[in-house]
This record gives C-alpha cells, structure tokens and sequence, in this order.
C-alpha cells in the first residue's frame, strides 16, 4: 500500500462523503464502468440470478464454452484471476488508491483429503505473497477448506466421533495450525471466516485455540462474528473477557451474515427456533453495538468492520474521531467485497482510513458457487443493486460516456 502523506489532515468521519464517484471509481477505465452498468443491470433481476446458477452448470457439464464468457464478465468483476499471480493487476489498482487486498482463495465444497492438503498449501502461498508486501494487510481461510463439513457438524453435534475420525479431525486442526503458525512467524493477519451455524461452535473452538497460541504477543488470527445470529453479540463480549482474562489480543472480523436463507430454511424443517435475528432492524442493532464494543476494548480488540452499510461505516469513522484515534489504528480495518461498495472502500481510504478489499481467486469452475451467492446475496439486499447502479450512473453522466 501506498505511504500516506502524514501531513494531511483528513475530514472527521462526520464529514465523509460516499457519493464522490470520482475517487470511488478512479481506478476504473471508460470500458470497466459500462461494463459494470450492464452486469448490475442483469444481476438486479432476480430471474436470472435463480436460473443462472443451473444453467452455467450444466453448460459447463456438457462442455459449452461458457466459461470465458465468465471470466469476461461477472468473474473479472468479482475476482481477481485464478491464481494469485492473476492477482497482480488488481492488487496494485486497489493499491494505487490506498485500498489494500484481503486475497480470498474461494474454492469450496469439497470433501477429498488430498484437495484439503492442496488448499492448505495454497493458502499457505497467500500467506508468503502477502510476507514484507503492505498491499496485502490481512489473508483468509475457510476451516471447511480444510476438513469435511459432515465432519464439523458432527462435532457440533456433540457425536461420538470413531478412531478414523479422530484421526481425521486432527488433520483439519494441524493444517488450522500450520496456517496460522506461518502467519505469525511472516507477521502477516489471519482471519477465519464464519459458515453455517450447525457448525460454527467447531470453527469457534479453533479459533480461540489458535489465537491463544499466536495472539499473546501480537494481532494475527481473527474470528468472525456474524452479527445476524441473536447471540453473536454475546459471543464477542464474552471472547473479549476471556481474552483479558487469558491475556491475548482477541481479533474479531464483523459482518452481518451470509447464510440467511439456509439458515432459517433448516430451522423450519428441523422445527428449531431459527439462530438468526427476526428483522432486519435487530441486526442492524447488534452490528452497530458490536462496533461500539469493539471499538471501547481497542486494547484488547483488533477488529475488521466488514460491512457495505454507509451508516455502519460512517459510524465507526465517527468513534474513531470521538475517541480521538487515529483513522490509522492498527487495530482497525474497513473491509468490503471486490467489485462492490467502492464508493465506501476509496472515500473512506481517501479519508486515511485502514481498508482492505476481498480479492477473491481461484479456478472459474471451482470458484462458481461464490460467485452466484454473490449475486445471488446482493439481489436480496434491499437497495443494494439500485445503489450501486446509481453511482454507476453518476459517473458515467460525469465522464459523458453513453
């Protein structure tokens, strides 16, 4: 990441604005803003987001060639390549607007212990890439990229594992372990990310048993919060305490959630009460309290606001001039997703705040199913695409494109 002129002294977080489009999409050419506009434009109707999905499948099944039509559009929009040399282009773009990269290898469902070992390998590799480079603050891993679903939700389930299983499970814990060992040693940050409910209390475990072994001296390994659960909130306040009492450094990714529709479907049919908040309103609520807390423990707490919500962002830019911290903190970070949200990552990092994009990558086939959740997430966001196309909008009508 670019050094930031320390003589500048940005606006109060009060005073940002995210509808400068002309440094949220500074870094994009002429064609990479019309091409944006059409891709929102279809990804706003939520008929082609639903029939999407089975189609590009089953093209790809029988051998169509489809899959540079994907690279083309909504995987050069969402990705940056499929490897992380691909990568390069997009990490020094990001860069040039003091943006940094969170690189996101986004292969998933699989259920083959060697495809373990070879993605623990490869996130090994981002850790390396991302060793002595500031455009790429933080990394990230899926504790199901390294062990089998069925395996975890057993686990959560409090069932007798057999031998084999045991055997099993503390492979997943010595790559966990592997991992965030390399991070600590690079001094590079770490963050496990959040999946379903059934099998987060496993995920959890680990990654309070990692950062109590690699948080004691210094911010490497985080956990994710996912603020739409009704008992999120409770989980970060008690991981806070256990980390003062215990004397580590407790890092917490918050986000709102990315499992909402699976989550109260398998609550209805298993005729469990759903763990996620009954409106909209509530998490809001929860997210913004957990911001607050966060923010109230900095000594104890390095946190990474995961969120497109202007309000959530602005408040967090608030308390850090309320407190009088630096936009700076080492202990805090905005993150959104690549290709979303620019007019928040550029004008907030135009303001001297730490960002850092999700860079996802990885094989086009392999990395599918992110992408239609992707689309599939934003389309259920009230307002979302109509936001984004509007600033889209904007800066065509600004740079007089058709």
């Amino acid at each position: 990441m670019q050094d930031k002129n320390l003589e500048i002294h940005p606006p109060e977080g009060k005073n940002l604005s995210f509808d400068n489009t002309e440094i949220a999409f500074r870094g994009k050419t002429n064609a990479d803003i019309n091409r944006a506009y059409w891709l929102f434009k279809l990804i706003s109707s939520n008929f082609l987001t639903q029939i999407g999905p089975p189609i590009t499948n089953f093209t790809m099944k029988i051998g169509l060639p489809i899959k540079s039509l994907i690279k083309a559009t909504i995987f050069r929009h969402f990705c940056g390549g499929e490897t992380i040399e691909e990568c390069e282009h997009t990490i020094e773009q990001l860069a040039q607007g003091n943006v940094g990269t969170i690189l996101d290898y986004s292969v998933e469902g699989e259920e083959e212990e060697q495809i373990f070992d070879e993605t623990c390998n490869e996130i090994i590799k981002t850790i390396q890439r991302a060793d002595g480079d500031k455009r790429i603050p933080l990394t990230v891993f899926k504790v199901t990229g390294m062990g089998r679903f069925v395996l975890l939700e057993k686990l959560d389930a409090k069932q007798a594992l057999t031998d084999v299983e045991k055997a099993e499970f503390e492979r997943v814990r010595f790559r966990v372990d592997q991992i965030c060992k390399l991070a600590f040693t690079s001094n590079v940050r770490v963050m496990i990310d959040a999946e379903e409910s059934w099998i987060q209390d496993t995920i959890d475990g680990l990654a309070l048993e990692m950062m109590r072994k690699y948080n004691r001296e210094k911010l490497i390994v985080y956990n994710t919060y996912q603020l739409y659960r009704n008992d999120k909130l409770a989980s970060l306040k008690a991981d806070t305490y256990l980390a003062k009492t215990d004397q580590f450094i407790l890092g917490a990714k918050l986000v709102r959630g990315a499992y909402m529709e699976k989550e109260c479907k398998r609550a209805l049919k298993m005729a469990y009460s759903s763990p996620i908040h009954l409106d909209k309103k509530a998490t809001d609520i929860d997210y913004d309290e957990a911001v607050h807390f966060c923010v109230d423990n900095i000594e104890t707490v390095g946190f990474l606001a995961g969120t497109h919500n202007e309000n959530s962002c602005r408040l967090l830019a608030n308390l850090l001039d309320k407190k009088g911290l630096s936009h700076e903190h080492p202990n805090v970070y905005f993150s959104q997703l690549l290709g979303m949200s620019d007019n928040l990552s550029f004008n907030l990092a135009n303001a001297g705040y730490n960002v850092a994009k999700y860079v996802p990558y990885g094989p086009v086939k392999a990395v599918l199913p992110y992408l239609f959740r992707r689309a599939q997430e934003n389309t259920s966001i009230a307002g979302q695409m109509g936001r984004e196309l509007g600033l889209i909008i904007k800066e065509k009508r600004r740079r007089r494109l058709n």
